[in-house]
């Protein structure tokens, strides 16, 4: 997932994802692992964290990016510009 445009988001905890893109519109906690929304008129951005080993903070491993009007596909590296601060 090491995509260009998405440098600073894989990787991320949850508190350096909040102070990119605001506070979350949606925090879910699935076991171990958390989701996480962000929100603009342009898209809606899911990132999905999951610790890196056993007890360890969960930090971003998947994006996925979709309009807000429809909820079709939109390119995630432009969905991240397009939320950032």
């Amino acid at each position: 997932m090491n995509m260009p445009g998405l440098e600073g988001v894989i990787g991320a905890d949850s508190a350096a994802l909040q102070r990119r893109f605001g506070p979350a519109r949606l925090d879910v906690w699935e076991g171990d692992a958390r989701k996480l929304q962000f929100s603009g008129e342009a898209c809606v951005l899911d990132v999905y964290l999951y610790p890196p080993s056993a007890g360890a903070t969960p930090t971003a491993t998947y994006v996925d990016a979709r309009r807000a009007s429809d909820g079709l596909d939109v390119d995630r590296a432009a969905c991240v510009r397009a939320l950032g601060k």
